[in-house]
């Protein structure tokens, strides 16, 4: 059976550097009705165990350290029994968020995680934050990019632990990479293509953000 692609938004806030704000983020559920990976686990474990129902969850993927992207990791990692994933380079931020409880395992640049019958492959993108990773499913054609990327420009850099020199570098040597058709799932907000940004990244520069 072909993988699939199940998604759900969870509501919550984000803190860093002393403000809190309210967000959506998106979870995304791939596999087949076997076994699944869940990438983020943001706010409400439940709504996010429900989306993977009976299925063996082989990891919770974190495509970043924020809070509202690991904050509910502990929590789902009992509820369906699965360990949790982040690259090292962002253990400085989750060890602000669960300073008692670790990561199970580590995702390094280049890894492939087979799930389903799908091969999605790590592609360590730094700049929204130090161990930022997208995760690229060509037999998809799906980009799974976390906060590096969006619809309309890359993921906020404005805050400690970020760079948008680097978040541009990232996005123009490793996304860009990928061809035109590549569906691009985001961590916040709705889906673009690789080849509807691609256009935008001189106003980008421009703007700086």
């Amino acid at each position: 059976m072909t993988a699939r692609i199940d998604h759900a938004v969870t509501s919550g806030t984000f803190s860093l550097d002393g403000g809190t704000w309210e967000v959506d983020n998106n979870v995304w559920v791939v596999g087949d009705d076997d076994e699944c990976i869940v990438l983020d686990a943001p706010h409400d474990p439940a709504a996010i165990a429900e989306v993977v129902g009976g299925r063996r969850v082989l990891a919770i993927v974190c495509t970043h350290g924020h809070d509202d992207h690991v904050r509910f990791a502990p929590e789902l990692a009992d509820l369906v029994d699965a360990p949790i994933w982040l690259h090292p380079d962002d253990r400085v931020l989750w060890d602000a968020v669960h300073p008692d409880r670790a990561p199970d395992g580590g995702l390094a640049d280049g890894q492939v995680i087979s799930v389903g019958g799908t091969d999605l492959t790590v592609l360590h993108t730094p700049g929204h934050a130090p161990g930022a990773v997208c995760l690229y499913a060509p037999d998809l054609g799906v980009l799974f990019s976390g906060d590096t990327l969006f619809r309309g420009g890359p993921g906020a850099t404005g805050r400690s632990y970020s760079s948008f020199d680097t978040i541009i570098g990232s996005i123009t040597d490793r996304l860009f990479a990928l061809p035109d058709e590549t569906v691009v799932h985001t961590g916040h907000g709705d889906s673009t293509t690789i080849g509807a940004e691609r256009p935008g990244l001189d106003d980008w520069l421009a703007r700086g953000h």
